[in-house]
C-alpha cells in the first residue's frame, strides 16, 4: 500500500485540495488488509470520547434537569429551566415556515411514508402438524426517542427520517430532541420545530449531544420547573462522535438504530464516469463537516486526475469552501486506486460506506454485488443528496464501517418480532419423546418432566 499527497508546496498549490492517494494496485490483500488500507479518520476515536461521554451520562442520571441545564450552558451557551419546547413555539415555527420549504418537506414526507409503509413485515403463522401452530407477530415498541443533530447545519430532513418510520411502525409515544440554539432563545432551530409540528410531534426537547441520548435512555424525573421526561425503549438518529458513543454505551438499556456518526461517501467509478459528477457528489458530503469522509475508488488514473482537478475548481466555488477543503484533505478522504472492478468491489465491501455511489458500466449489476453499505446509489442520476431529501429512502445510516453488520433506520427498527407457540395435547404428545431425549442429553431432566407430567 502506498499513501501519497498529490499536491506540492508551490504557491499555486497551497489553496488546492490535498486529496491523497491510497494505491492498492498489484497487491493481494485480505479483507482485514483492505480494511486497514482504506482511508479512515485519525485522531479522536470512540475510545477517546468514551470517558467524556460516560461522565455526561452519569451527570444526567444523577442530576436530572439541573445537570441538563448545566450542560446546555457549557456546550450550547444557553440558560434553560426546563428543555421541553412549548406548544406555541412549535405552532409558531410551522406558521412562519417558508412556503417553498414546507412544500419540499411535505414531498419528502410523502415519499418517505410510501417507502416506510411498504417496509412493514407481515405477521406469519405456520402449522407444523395437526394442532401445532407457531406464529410470529410484529409489535411496535411503546416509546421512542429521536435525535436530530444541530451544529454546522440544520437538519429538518432528519426529523422526517426519524419520525416517519416510527409512525409507520405504529409507535404511540414519540419524543424528539435537538440541540438548543442561542440565536433562537435556547430552542432548537425553527425549521426543526416546524418539521416536527408538520408530522404531529408535540413532545420536543431542546437537548443536544450525548446528554440527549442519556436523558432518553434513563429518563429524567419531574421537577417544579416541568414534567418528567419518560425513558424510551429505542433511541435513533445521527450525530457526531459523542452521540454515536453515547448510543453505544446505552445499548442494552435501550435499543438503538446504529452508530450513525459523521457522514461519509464512497464512489466506485470506472473510466466511463463523469469527473464533474463524481467531484460534485464528493463535495456534497464534505460540506457536512470538516471530519466528513469522501472516498473515490477507481481503476482509472485518468479519472482520478480529472476528479482531482474538478475538486479544486468546484471546492473553490462552493459556499462552505473552507469546510469542504478541510474534509477532502483529511486522512479520512482520498482516492483508492485498484487494479480492476473486482478489487474495487472488494475495497467497497471492506470500507462498508454509509453512502456508496456506483458510477460504472452496468451500474445496476455492480450494485447487486455489493454486500456492505448503508445505502447504494446507482448511476448518474441517483446522487446521495437525492437520498438525503427526496428519494423516499432513509438517510440515517451506519458509519465508520459498521454497515458491515448493521442496517440503516427503517420500520423494523421500531418493531419486535414476538413468537407465539400454540400446541394442543395431541400435538405435544407427538413430540414429547423427542423433548425427553433432548432434555436428557443436555442433563436437564426437569425439562422433560415438564412435558411428561401433562400425560401422567
Amino acid at each position: 500500500m502506498t499513501i501519497s499527497s498529490e499536491n506540492s508546496a508551490s504557491p499555486a498549490a497551497t489553496a488546492a485540495v490535498d486529496f491523497r492517494t491510497v494505491d492498492l494496485r498489484g497487491q493481494s490483500l485480505t479483507l482485514a488488509g483492505l480494511r486497514a488500507a482504506v482511508p479512515r479518520a485519525q485522531g479522536q476515536t470512540v475510545a477517546d470520547a468514551e470517558a467524556k461521554v460516560q461522565d455526561i451520562i452519569s451527570a444526567v442520571r444523577q442530576g436530572g434537569f439541573a445537570a441538563l441545564g448545566q450542560l446546555a450552558r457549557r456546550f450550547d451557551g444557553v440558560a434553560q429551566d426546563h428543555p421541553l419546547v412549548p406548544a406555541e413555539a412549535l405552532a409558531s415555527a410551522l406558521e412562519e415556515l417558508d412556503p417553498s420549504v414546507r412544500g419540499a418537506l411535505e414531498e419528502s414526507i410523502s415519499r418517505a411514508r410510501r417507502f416506510a409503509d411498504g417496509q412493514r413485515p407481515r405477521n406469519i403463522e405456520v402449522q407444523l402438524g395437526d394442532g401445532a401452530v407457531v406464529a410470529q407477530n410484529w409489535v411496535p415498541v411503546a416509546r421512542v426517542g429521536l435525535y436530530v443533530p444541530g451544529g454546522l447545519a440544520v437538519y429538518p430532513s432528519s426529523v422526517i427520517m426519524n419520525v416517519v418510520p416510527a409512525l409507520a411502525a405504529g409507535v404511540q409515544s414519540i419524543a424528539l430532541a435537538s440541540p438548543p440554539q442561542k440565536e433562537f432563545g435556547g430552542l432548537p432551530h425553527p425549521t426543526i420545530l416546524a418539521a416536527a409540528a408538520l408530522l404531529g410531534i408535540t413532545e420536543v426537547y431542546a437537548i443536544g449531544g450525548a446528554q440527549a441520548i442519556a436523558a432518553f435512555a434513563y429518563g429524567v424525573p419531574a421537577t417544579e420547573a416541568g414534567p418528567a421526561l419518560e425513558a424510551v425503549d429505542v433511541v435513533t438518529g445521527p450525530g457526531n462522535i459523542f452521540v454515536a458513543t453515547a448510543k453505544r454505551l446505552v445499548k442494552g438499556v435501550v435499543g438503538i438504530d446504529s452508530e450513525a456518526g459523521t457522514t461519509e461517501i464512497a464512489i466506485l467509478a470506472d473510466s466511463t464516469a463523469q469527473p464533474r459528477l463524481v467531484a460534485a457528489d464528493l463535495i456534497s458530503q464534505a460540506e457536512h463537516d470538516p471530519k466528513a469522509a469522501s472516498v473515490l475508488i477507481t481503476d482509472s488514473e485518468d479519472l482520478a486526475a480529472a476528479v482531482r482537478a474538478e475538486l479544486d475548481r468546484q471546492a473553490a466555488a462552493t459556499r462552505h469552501s473552507a469546510r469542504v477543503r478541510e474534509a477532502l484533505s483529511g486522512p479520512q478522504s482520498g482516492v483508492v486506486l485498484v487494479d480492476n472492478l473486482e478489487q474495487g468491489i472488494a475495497a467497497c465491501d471492506a470500507y462498508a460506506a454509509e453512502h456508496l455511489e456506483i458510477m460504472t458500466q452496468d451500474a445496476p449489476g455492480v450494485a447487486a454485488r455489493i454486500r456492505n453499505a448503508g445505502a447504494i446509489f446507482v448511476g448518474d442520476y441517483s446522487p446521495v443528496s437525492l437520498g438525503d431529501y427526496c428519494a423516499g429512502s432513509n438517510h440515517v445510516l451506519p458509519t465508520s464501517g459498521t454497515a458491515a453488520f448493521s442496517s440503516g433506520l427503517n420500520v423494523t427498527t421500531f418493531l419486535r418480532a414476538i413468537q407465539v407457540v400454540n400446541y394442543t395435547r395431541d400435538a405435544l404428545a407427538e413430540v414429547s419423546g423427542h423433548i425427553v431425549s433432548l432434555s436428557g442429553a443436555e442433563d436437564l431432566p426437569a425439562h422433560g418432566d415438564a412435558v411428561t407430567v401433562r400425560f401422567s
